[in-house]
């Protein structure tokens, strides 16, 4: 299922900016980055799981909000955008 997921993390102190890169690190192991705090993800039920868990485990839930928006496994036809596109498609063969 494709998941779109923003975060945004509190980072007036330095344990904020800690926890900002920890986020954007766990949400590149998972997906692609298509905005500054915005991941499309192609996931299975088990790792949404896995990674609600670990985002649980690393935001401050008093100062961190995180958003999960589920398209599903028909994604497609509900993406749009304008603009400079991601250099591949999710779903897609990478090659480097």
């Amino acid at each position: 299922m494709m998941i779109v997921l923003s975060y945004d993390v509190e980072t007036k102190e330095s344990d904020g900016a800690k926890r900002l890169r920890k986020v954007a690190k766990l949400c590149e192991s998972y997906g692609c980055r298509v905005q500054n705090s915005v991941f499309e993800l192609l996931v299975d039920p088990a790792q949404l799981v896995a990674l609600k868990s670990q985002l649980e485990r690393t935001i401050d839930s008093e100062k961190d909000s995180v958003r999960l928006y589920r398209l599903g496994s028909n994604w497609k036809p509900r993406i749009e955008f304008l603009g400079k596109g991601l250099r591949y498609e999710q779903d897609g063969v990478l090659m480097l």
